[in-house]
């Protein structure tokens, strides 16, 4: 899990360094908070744009659709976020095959309650017939 966030934190490191040498090049005197503020701004509206887009074509077939990837994106954060206090209080290992674990938990839950919801909605059927 360490090596995984290493290396996502070099990538991370790697464009931080050529935005902050990019900006002085350009005769920008941005310091890092207003860095911060204009690319998480754009990285923000450009993955907005793409949900929204992504949401509107799936709202047409199903409302769980959405529910679903809203839900997965939040337990995926929230798994990140033990792991990382594992690793920041020394509770526990902070392994990468743990959030691939919890998050294989959340998905064979779904799956047995759409299971449920599918089983009950045709039950509902044949009694109306």
């Amino acid at each position: 899990m360490s090596s995984t966030l290493k290396f996502i934190t070099s990538i991370v490191n790697y464009f931080h360094d050529k935005l902050i040498l990019l900006t002085k090049l350009m005769g920008l005197k941005f310091n890092d908070k207003q860095l911060h503020f204009l690319v998480i701004g754009l990285i923000g509206i450009i993955l907005f744009l793409f949900v929204h887009k992504l949401f509107k074509y799936l709202v047409q077939y199903s409302l769980t659709a959405i529910s679903f990837f809203y839900t997965f994106t939040v337990m995926a954060v929230f798994v990140f976020a033990i792991e990382i206090e594992q690793k920041i209080t020394g509770r526990g290992n902070m392994e990468f095959q743990d959030i691939v674990e919890g998050l294989w938990g959340f998905i064979v839950a779904f799956a047995i309650y759409m299971g449920v919801v599918m089983s009950v909605r045709g039950l509902r059927k044949l009694l109306r017939r």
